[in-house]
C-alpha cells in the first residue's frame, strides 16, 4: 500500500518538479531524468512521455545544441506559459501541503 501511495504522489508532482528544474536553466531530458531520479526516485523512462506532453501543452519548447561529447542534444526550456504554470502550481502545492499538514497535525516552528 505504501508503494502505491508513493508512486501516485510522485506522478502527481512530476510536472511541477520538471517545470521547477527548467526554471533554473535549460536542460536535456536525460539530465532532467537523472535529477528527478536522485530527488524523487523516478524512473528514466517516465521523462520522455512527460516532456512530449509538456511540449504539446505549450509549457516547454525545444532546441538543438551541439555537444562536445557526441551528437547534438535536444534541450528543453520553459515558455512564458510554462513559467506561469510553475508559479500557479507552486502556489497550489504550498496550499495543499499546508492543508495536509493541518489534517496530519504537523506543525512547523
Amino acid at each position: 500500500m505504501a508503494d502505491q501511495i508513493s508512486t501516485q504522489l510522485k506522478k502527481g508532482v512530476l510536472d511541477l518538479c520538471v517545470l521547477a528544474l527548467l526554471a533554473k536553466g535549460d536542460s536535456y531530458a536525460y539530465d532532467l531524468a537523472r535529477n528527478l531520479a536522485q530527488a524523487v526516485d523516478m524512473g528514466e523512462g517516465t521523462i520522455y512521455p512527460l516532456m512530449r506532453r509538456l511540449q504539446a501543452d505549450g509549457l516547454v519548447e525545444t532546441y538543438q545544441q551541439e555537444s562536445a561529447s557526441g551528437p547534438s542534444r535536444k534541450y528543453y526550456r520553459l515558455t512564458e506559459a510554462g513559467l506561469s504554470s510553475l508559479f500557479a502550481q507552486k502556489h497550489e502545492w504550498q496550499h495543499f501541503i499546508a492543508s495536509v499538514n493541518s489534517i496530519l497535525g504537523v506543525t512547523h516552528e
